[in-house]
């Protein structure tokens, strides 16, 4: 029963579409109709302003970290779960027949409630790669790869010095998962950057 529970609340909340109702209600527009028609906080800084995107990353951010807090004290042994459907939720949402957003946000509240130290990996790496190349897709998939790799590298340096260690491997699936379908959600991005068309973002 608790297992249910926990994958309810945890897509429940990751399938807010934060930047859908910000935008009907402020702007009366719907986001999946203009710019990428994508919901996330991107989409909605290019169309709608910083004030908005920032409003929307903000919350993004907190319907990834809020049900896997949760999670982590109430129910601890089904935090990959919580973490995975909150994710799932984002990015499927079942109110917009499947069409979410690319997951970033979410993603950076997961790691907040998991690792503070991740998601200040993740951060910097964000800002540094956006500041070299302008492109928010290149600097979300690197930063998600940075993030996994530096795990990786740490866990297994660890069973090196001793194989006898006993290390938690989920974590390092979890986000080997979630690296996958950030690439898949920036599929878009990534033919756009081949074809030299994908749009910078204004620093």
């Amino acid at each position: 029963m608790e297992i249910l529970l926990v994958i309810f609340y945890s897509y429940f909340f990751g399938s807010i579409p934060f930047g859908l109702i910000l935008i009907k209600f402020f702007k009366k527009k719907d986001i999946t109709k203009i710019g990428s028609g994508n919901i996330g906080a991107t989409n909605v800084l290019r169309t709608s302003g910083k004030l908005l995107g920032s409003i929307t990353l903000l919350l993004d951010v907190l319907k990834g970290f809020i049900p896997v807090a949760i999670t982590i004290i109430y129910f601890e042994q089904y935090i990959q779960i919580s973490c995975l459907m909150t994710f799932l939720g984002h990015i499927f949402p079942v109110w917009l027949k499947f069409k979410g957003g690319k997951g970033v946000a979410t993603y950076l509240g997961i790691l907040f409630a998991v690792s503070i130290q991740l998601s200040v990996l993740f951060i910097v790496t964000w800002i540094v790669i956006l500041l070299i190349f302008k492109y928010s897709s290149v600097a979300s998939m690197f930063s998600s790869l940075t993030v996994f790799v530096v795990i990786f590298i740490k866990d297994n340096a660890l069973k090196f010095i001793d194989p006898n260690l006993n290390i938690d491997i989920d974590l390092r699936l979890i986000l080997f998962i979630f690296l996958i379908l950030i690439i898949y959600t920036h599929r878009k991005n990534i033919l756009n950057l081949k074809n030299k068309s994908e749009q910078k973002i204004k620093i």
